[in-house]
């Protein structure tokens, strides 16, 4: 494969365009009071932006990967990129909430597809011992978006406007729709990926299990995500600045943990998903004891995010790999169910909080999830068929 510019040159256009879907995706969370005073409703209702988000993501991506399965990847990246930037200009110009939400189911449809090309993509551009650090390279935008993008966003709409929000994020779409015209190699598909030949993947069982793992074990981390900064607030007892600083710090860790995590090799991706996954529930059953004491919330909140967005990239990854049928489904599926996990597990914990379950008990259910994956996963390594990650460790030596 000849490309006219570097891998890693490649990889930062790709982290570019994750860094602003990102952003558009979480940093409504810091914004909905401002929506409810500006658009005349209520704050109970702005929730929606968040749940019609993550439910679009899950449901529309892949259909729309499917109908697009025969276009060239650049292309693609080109046209679904454009859809975010129109959504946004949409966002920042909306005269209603209904056309807010309208936006958001708008660029909702484009989030799984640009992540799962992003990913495969990047997959094919790397040597067999790099692919698992180049899906890390690809999330490593969206997690650099939940430490600095996120924080941006909420301190620019609550000082100034909300709608400058969506404008530089539609900004940083069209940077990035730059990037992806000049940068990103057009690869010629030695053969257009067949619909049949890549539905198999609903028969992979390796994919399934990995499926089970995220939406019914680490949904659990989404479930309490929710509430960290009431949190912090209540039981912590910290102000506007000791939540920034922790939320920060939650966004800190998953950068680092994100990048760790990518250096890890196929052949011991399993193994260490089940040390990161028993490490990240543990953190999940001792959040509120460690809330006790203000060094130990920061030290929490920082081993909530790596523990958080340590194992996406290794799920991400078995995913990939172990799809063989589906090159261009994969990662998109892969997308999807994470959006899936997440709406799963915030209606959980709402459904808990509306029925009196303290913060305690929500983290401990949270935990309980995680360990179940753990058990999962177990099992997975007991069913899995090895040789589709030993295979990449074989062709780099």
């Amino acid at each position: 494969m000849t490309m006219k510019f570097s891998r890693n040159m490649i990889l930062s256009v790709f982290m570019i365009g994750t860094f602003a879907i990102g952003m558009t995706e979480y940093a409504v969370t810091g914004l909905l009071t401002q929506f409810a005073a500006d658009l005349d409703v209520a704050v109970s209702a702005t929730g929606l932006l968040l749940s019609v988000y993550a439910i679009s993501v899950a449901v529309c991506g892949p259909v729309l990967r499917i109908l697009t399965v025969k276009y060239s990847p650049k292309s693609l990246l080109i046209a679904l990129m454009s859809i975010f930037i129109i959504s946004n200009i949409v966002a920042a110009t909306a005269p209603t909430f209904e056309i807010l939400l309208l936006s958001r189911l708008l660029s909702a449809t484009m989030h799984a597809p640009f992540f799962g090309l992003c990913m495969s993509m990047a997959v094919d551009i790397s040597p067999p011992h790099k692919r698992t650090s180049a899906i890390a390279a690809v999330q490593g935008g969206l997690t650099i978006a939940i430490m600095l993008g996120v924080p941006f966003g909420s301190y620019i709409g609550g000082m100034l406007d909300w709608r400058l929000v969506f404008w530089f994020i539609a900004l940083m779409g069209i940077i990035n729709l730059i990037g992806i015209m000049i940068v990103t190699p057009d690869i010629k598909q030695k053969e257009i990926p067949k619909l049949k030949n890549e539905m198999a993947i609903v028969k992979n069982k390796n994919v399934w299990m990995l499926i089970a793992v995220i939406v019914l074990g680490f949904s659990g981390v989404f479930t309490a995500y929710t509430f960290t900064e009431p949190m912090l607030r209540e039981i912590a007892g910290f102000d506007v600045t000791s939540i920034t600083i922790g939320l920060f710090l939650f966004g800190l860790g998953a950068v680092i943990g994100n990048f760790v995590s990518g250096s890890i090799q196929p052949e011991v991706l399993t193994e260490r998903l089940i040390v990161a996954m028993t490490i990240l529930g543990t953190v999940l059953i001792g959040f509120t004891f460690l809330l006790a004491n203000p060094f130990f919330t920061y030290v929490a909140c920082f081993l909530f995010g790596a523990g958080t967005f340590g194992t996406t990239p290794i799920l991400n990854a078995k995913i990939i790999l172990a799809a063989t049928e589906a090159p261009a489904l994969s990662g998109t599926i892969a997308a999807s169910v994470f959006n899936l996990a997440n709406s799963i597990g915030a209606t959980l914990g709402s459904l808990l909080l509306t029925n009196q379950f303290s913060f305690r008990q929500i983290t401990f259910v949270a935990g309980g999830m995680i360990f179940f994956g753990v058990i999962l996963m177990f099992v997975t390594h007991k069913m899995e068929d090895k040789s589709l990650f030993r295979s990449a460790e074989k062709a780099y030596e």
